[in-house]
């Protein structure tokens, strides 16, 4: 069973692996609710809602909404969203950071100021076995981060906490890798250390890199790669469908998932700009664009389906 805000379903069907419904700032929104980018729950639920039943049309039938805590995750909101939907949410615990804790827990576990135990894994199994806060809602996904500065103190602890609370529930893990810094086979080796099962972690945003031999490397090492940014064109389009062309061309369709790390609604980003700079930036790209393009270059049905659908399916459902 794969656990939705909705309740677990059998089967996610076609699946994008790495989406997110809100980025929010709370302080913000606290403080200055009159910005003009804006949050009305009941409006944002339904253009929302509105953008997952286009893609629910486009044939999509579950996304992973990985926004955790320190990317503004509020489940109450996503749940308003689900109710106006048919298709799957899935939430994920965890806790972004490229480097220090939250002060929270930064001032809380051993070797800190004030000592004491380390709740982060605590908080992460509550997520997982008995809901989020008081929505009932249970994620079915857990998340860490590595930035450019790599493994620090604070970014260790979490990693080692989402192994703990992967230990303890089974559930998969996806990073938030850096490419260009080869990252994720740091990420790889902490993880493996800890007892993970390599084969239910992805490494996100593998797709940034063109390296064939690293994201081989990867391969090798057990994991998932997730060709997760379509549509933010630092790499560009042409370079990120080549690369999944080419793994799928040596045999490692059965390795990838999609996904464009996209927001229904952020506020950390001015949407104007995003669209100008961004303009594929959005849930429809894949389904309109990057499957057609994979076909042209002689990605097969079969393939197709491996990522969006078997993939997925597996690492979700806990199948081998």
């Amino acid at each position: 069973m794969v656990q939705t805000v909705r309740g677990p379903v059998t089967d996610p069907g076609a699946t994008l692996m790495h989406e997110h419904i809100f980025g929010l700032s709370p302080e913000i929104l606290w403080n200055w609710p009159d910005l003009p980018e804006g949050w009305d729950l009941e409006e944002r639920a339904r253009e929302a809602a509105g953008k997952l039943n286009e893609l629910k049309a486009a044939g999509i039938d579950t996304i992973v909404d990985l926004t955790v805590v320190g990317l503004g995750r509020y489940v109450p909101a996503v749940q308003r969203v689900a109710e106006r939907t048919e298709l799957n949410i899935v939430v994920a615990t965890g806790l972004y950071t490229y480097d220090a804790l939250p002060p929270y827990f930064g001032n809380r576990g051993p070797g800190t100021l004030f000592g004491g135990p380390d709740r982060l894994a605590e908080f992460f199994v509550r997520d997982i076995t008995d809901g989020i806060g008081r929505t009932g809602v249970r994620a079915g996904m857990l998340k860490c981060a590595t930035g450019r500065q790599g493994i620090t103190p604070g970014v260790e602890r979490v990693m080692r906490a989402v192994a703990e609370a992967h230990r303890a529930t089974g559930v998969p893990i996806t990073t938030h890798s850096e490419s260009a810094t080869r990252n994720g086979l740091d990420q790889q080796k902490l993880l493996a250390a800890e007892g993970v099962d390599l084969g239910r972690v992805v490494i996100g945003h593998a797709g940034d890199s063109t390296d064939l031999a690293y994201l081989e490397q990867l391969i090798e090492g057990g994991s998932y790669l997730g060709m997760d940014r379509f549509g933010i064109e630092f790499t560009s389009f042409e370079d990120r469908v080549a690369t999944v062309a080419a793994l799928c061309e040596r045999g490692h369709a059965g390795r990838m998932v999609l996904s464009h790390d996209s927001y229904c609604f952020n506020d950390r980003f001015d949407p104007d700009v995003v669209r100008r700079r961004h303009p594929n930036y959005h849930l429809l790209h894949i389904s309109r664009d990057v499957l057609p393009a994979l076909r042209e270059r002689g990605v097969t049905e079969e393939q197709i389906h491996q990522m969006l659908v078997d993939n997925p399916r597996r690492i979700l459902g806990g199948g081998s």
